[in-house]
């Protein structure tokens, strides 16, 4: 059976050494939980850890939140179309906005429910999705701070996940800025800078994250404790709280090399991190089929454990593992073992052909936890300081 297993103990590691990290920092954090899917085991797991804020882009998701931990403070992590803003404001207490009349739409929509919503600024400070020019950042705020069913925590930031262009410390010191830009002009407080990231966690443990920067997006360091700045793992984290085990289905001596010189018709590239190098005509070796393939997964953001073994190629349903001279005692039946990156996992968790599971069982590891576990407090009730700072009008 293939199925991508998660490690319920290397999880609660990793969350507590980002929380001890936050906690240093002086910043509150939100888990984000986009790569899991709605898998409710995982997030019964992250309720029973101490997680209460947790953040999502698809509603589906935080539906399936809800209905496993009915208080739990959840984000709303994609801008909000105009289809979905009654569900944005019924399933999440904060969301992330960069459209006037989406904040505006999202007020009559709390104002109908009773209740009052929660909105981060957006800011465009380079990688070119979501966010508002700064230059039109004073109208902006100006449009929306007095809306009584909408309460703006604050300004924030997506960084590196479309450009790919590693944060600095330049765009986090324009954010605190900015804040500082508006809190004069409008006498009124805002809580929250939220631009930290896995990807700004590096940043943060060379101390280069300013102060002002308090509250962090972590998702990817969480499940894989990737450095994405520097490569391989962050320091203290586990990378192994997600693996993907795949059967292997058949397992032969076969030769390496690709017969034949004419043009490949393959609907697949061939070329795969490991495989790419041409082994010498008449050269054999041993050769794993396992059960997945492109349509699971981006089989390009695989890697083996075993470090002898090396991904050929794959096709839609099937991907050829390479184990070398000696299959290890390997056979029909057994698993070989793979790390995963972000776009590998995503799409395996979305899948519809691979099974899911946790170690150890949800109930045994909920019992194995004791009273004294660490509970993050939600970032809402952290935030002690909301009132104006001299009266709530703008300054002329």
């Amino acid at each position: 059976m293939n199925r991508v297993t998660v490690n319920l103990n290397a999880l609660r590691h990793n969350f507590e050494v980002i929380n001890r990290w936050m906690d240093e920092h002086g910043a509150s954090w939100t888990a984000v939980t986009k790569v899991l899917c709605g898998y409710a085991d995982v997030l019964s797991a992250l309720a029973h850890i101490g997680v209460t804020s947790m953040g999502d882009s698809r509603l589906s998701n935080l539906r399936a939140l809800k209905r496993i931990f009915p208080d739990y403070e959840g984000w709303y992590l994609r801008v909000p179309g105009p289809s979905v803003i009654e569900d944005v404001v019924r399933l999440s207490s904060v969301s992330l906005n960069s459209e006037i009349e989406t904040i505006k739409s999202l007020e009559q929509a709390a104002a109908r429910e009773g209740v009052k919503h929660h909105v981060i600024i957006m800011i465009e400070l380079g990688d070119l999705r979501e966010g508002i020019l700064p230059g039109s950042l004073v109208k902006f705020y100006e449009a929306v701070f007095n809306l009584p069913h909408i309460e703006v925590l604050g300004i924030g930031a997506n960084l590196g996940c479309l450009a790919g262009i590693a944060p600095n410390m330049d765009q986090l010191m324009q954010l605190v800025l900015y804040r500082e830009l508006l809190e004069l002009k409008f006498k009124h407080k805002l809580p929250l800078i939220s631009a930290g990231s896995s990807a700004t966690l590096p940043l943060l443990l060379d101390g280069r994250v300013p102060k002002g920067i308090n509250h962090f997006r972590i998702g990817e360091a969480l499940f894989l404790g990737t450095d994405l700045i520097n490569g391989g793992v962050l320091p203290e984290l586990r990378d192994d709280v997600m693996l993907l085990r795949a059967e292997i289905a058949e397992l032969k001596e076969k030769g390496l090399a690709m017969p034949g010189d004419g043009a490949s018709i393959a609907p697949f590239s061939p070329d795969q991190p490991g495989g790419n190098e041409e082994p010498p005509p008449g050269q054999r070796g041993y050769r794993a089929l396992i059960g997945v393939g492109q349509l699971d997964t981006d089989i390009a953001g695989l890697t083996p454990l075993n470090p002898a073994h090396k991904i050929a190629g794959a096709s839609s349903d099937i991907t050829v593992v390479n184990l070398g001279d000696d299959p290890g005692g390997l056979k029909v039946g057994d698993a070989i073992e793979f790390h995963m990156n972000y776009p590998a996992l995503l799409r395996l968790m979305n899948c519809r052909y691979i099974t899911k599971a946790v170690e150890p069982p949800l109930e045994v590891f909920e019992a194995s936890l004791s009273e004294s576990s660490a509970k993050v407090s939600p970032v809402l009730e952290c935030i002690t300081d909301t009132v104006p700072v001299q009266g709530d009008t703008p300054a002329q």
